[in-house]
């Protein structure tokens, strides 16, 4: 459910089907709401921004919102005289409640503040890409990612993510099961992001995200090599 806000105030809001309160907490707000088959992650944010009046879009995800400074800092700098395309917003990622400072899931800066036609998403697995045609620049204050409150929620997205990662990985030429892929890539993940990058130092809760993540890797590849495997001629699919 991709939501967009532009410099007037304007707020677009794309549904594709959502079964709690959404719809009546965005219409509280005044939004303008779509309703939309699913297109991809890619297709949804950019039918949101084509949705949009003003010049410039800021797109957020369902789970995100801003951090009070970062409001006055967009006002600011779309107040100001400039040639920039877009601005890079960093991204404070919660798991179980906290927020991850390290580990490389800060300041993970993110391409949302864009003016309007001035580039595109494009598919990447869950996680997709945007591609500016001009110059950009960073913003201070952040997003704030209330991405994974729960274990069970983590481990579900994870799930889906993965199929999405392997499915962008047989594109890029994963044709064979490689132990290095499956089994060394994820402890090797592991040990650089909790260990080198300070994982660590998020407590309980780094410790979790960074074993699953390394899980996260091994499905991955393991997918990867299921969607390309041979399947013996004469057994049925299940």
């Amino acid at each position: 459910m991709p939501l967009v806000r532009d410099g007037r105030g304007e707020i677009i809001v794309v549904d594709s089907g959502s079964t709690d309160r959404t719809l009546e907490i965005a219409k509280s707000y005044g939004a303008k709401i779509f309703s939309e088959p699913w297109k991809g992650f890619a297709g949804q944010k950019n039918l949101a921004m084509e949705k949009a009046s003003g010049d410039w879009v800021l797109q957020l995800d369902a789970d995100e919102a801003l951090e009070p400074e970062l409001a006055t800092e967009v006002a600011a700098a779309l107040g100001s005289q400039t040639n920039l395309q877009g601005f890079w917003i960093p991204r404070k990622n919660f798991f179980l409640g906290r927020w991850i400072k390290h580990g490389g899931f800060y300041p993970d800066p993110k391409l949302r503040l864009i003016r309007r036609g001035a580039g595109k998403f494009e598919e990447h697995g869950a996680h997709p890409t945007i591609k500016i045609n001009g110059p950009t620049a960073h913003l201070k204050h952040a997003l704030i990612h209330n991405a994974y409150p729960t274990l069970r929620g983590y481990i579900d997205h994870m799930n889906s993510y993965s199929s999405m990662g392997a499915k962008v990985a047989v594109e890029q030429g994963r044709r064979r099961f490689s132990i290095a892929d499956i089994v060394i890539r994820p402890w090797l993940t592991f040990i650089y992001n909790y260990f080198f990058r300070l994982g660590l130092l998020d407590g309980r809760e780094g410790l979790l995200l960074h074993l699953y993540h390394a899980v996260y890797v091994s499905w991955k590849y393991a997918k990867a090599w299921e969607l390309v495997r041979d399947v013996p001629s004469n057994l049925s699919p299940p």
